[in-house]
């Protein structure tokens, strides 16, 4: 938008500086030459009353340029010059200008005692035009200096609109990140201020509606959780041991599901978290690090020496370590080394678990399943915890077998 307007104040502005300036150059030239001939013309009247009289010599010397005088008898007095046509027609009384080599000649006529004598002052080229280049030179230098006025003027105007507008962009950018907190400063011209007045209006009723989700979201486990726990104990009251074991499954399952519901809806309606991934991970390694002693299983541990933080939750992100990190206990076999790495990246962190078990089926990973009887659930948590911050999940198999999920979160 600042070019643009720049490039519209430039071609505006030198329209109408040439649309000024070029008559005012013209208007120049013309009142240099007219006043050239002018002077020319006193010069040839002051001789001409001296035409027929003594004196007719000291005035010729009197004008400072060259004069000739063409008397009646045919001949010519001062600077030699030809007699032409134009000098032929002020002899019959007329006062003339005309062209010449060079310049141009005023042609005077006086009468004397003899008959018509002309007298001819020659106006050069130089003379003509004293002065015209310098006024032009100084009347382009001012409309250079115009234009380049205009252009920054208008940069600066350009300026005080696009800055509140790309504040306004960048608050709208960190309102879709999931950072709730971000309000636009009011600037600019009024209708730029009302566009972020109402942005801020828009996002206090956003966090204001998943205020109320969450309220929501909280009161529905609630509801819930009484119902199950009903079931729950019907099922426990059956006299059948397979019946009761049948159903007692099925609310399981449907408890599961709930909780599974209502964790999600509470992971969407939470504001933007971070955590240090170093210290989760780290945590939630030495959690499971007994249970690979138990196994006799080798777990290898790379975290950075500092803090990393990244745009999830402390919750999420252990969450997705313990997914992980059970899938591999879970379907490899007992004795199978791990490692668990965590690296910085360019966009934020790299968490990398490795195993060395049988690996994964690619076909299974095709329907969303890990293989070895697993439901994927465990990879599914991890993809979703990685994508929430902005990053993906990948999944691959290292040169020597096993298998590697690698997930890349983003910087907080």
């Amino acid at each position: 938008m600042r070019r643009w307007l720049a490039l519209l104040v430039a071609a505006t502005t030198s329209l109408v500086l040439i649309a000024l300036l070029v008559p005012m150059a013209l208007l120049i030239r013309a009142v240099a030459e007219n006043g050239a001939m002018g002077r020319a013309t006193a010069a040839a009247e002051s001789v001409a009353v001296a035409v027929g009289t003594p004196d007719l010599e000291l005035a010729m010397a009197q004008v400072s340029r060259p004069v000739t005088v063409f008397l009646p008898d045919g001949s010519t007095v001062g600077a030699a010059a030809a007699r032409t046509d134009a000098a032929r027609l002020a002899a019959t009384g007329r006062s003339v200008t005309a062209a010449a080599s060079g310049g141009r000649e005023v042609l005077v006529s006086a009468q004397s005692s003899g008959g018509t004598a002309v007298i001819r002052v020659f106006v050069p080229d130089a003379e003509l035009t004293k002065g015209v280049r310098e006024a032009w030179l100084g009347l382009l230098v001012l409309g250079i200096v115009l234009v380049v006025l205009g252009i920054v003027l208008a940069d600066r105007l350009a300026l005080a609109v696009t800055r509140p507008v790309d504040g306004l962009a960048r608050v709208s950018h960190r309102l879709a990140g999931g950072d709730l907190t971000a309000r636009a400063e009011p600037g600019g011209p009024p209708e730029v201020r009302s566009v972020a007045l109402a942005l801020n209006h828009l996002a206090g009723r956003i966090d204001e509606l998943l205020v109320a989700e969450r309220e929501s979201v909280a009161d529905l486990s609630h509801r819930l959780r009484t119902p199950l726990t009903g079931l729950r104990l019907d099922a426990e009251s059956l006299r059948d041991p397979e019946e009761a074991a049948r159903v007692q499954a099925r609310v399981d399952a449907l408890e599961r599901a709930v909780s599974a519901v209502i964790t999600e809806a509470r992971r969407r309606s939470a504001g933007r978290a971070s955590c240090d991934a170093a210290a989760v991970v780290g945590e939630r390694v030495r959690f499971w690090s007994v249970l690979a002693e138990d196994q006799c299983r080798e777990l290898s541990i790379s975290l950075p020496d500092g803090p990393l933080p990244v745009a999830v939750s402390a919750e999420e992100l252990a969450a997705c370590v313990d997914a992980l990190l059970g899938n591999v206990f879970a379907h490899t076999p007992e004795g199978a080394s791990m490692a668990v790495r965590l690296t910085p990246h360019p966009s934020g962190a790299v968490l990398a678990v490795e195993d060395s078990g049988p690996g994964f089926d690619p076909e299974l990973l095709e329907r969303g399943n890990s293989g070895g009887g697993s439901t994927g659930l465990g990879l599914d948590i991890a993809r979703r915890t990685a994508e929430s911050s902005g990053g993906h999940l990948a999944v691959s198999t290292p040169e020597g077998g096993g298998a590697r999920v690698e997930m890349v979160f983003t910087a907080a």
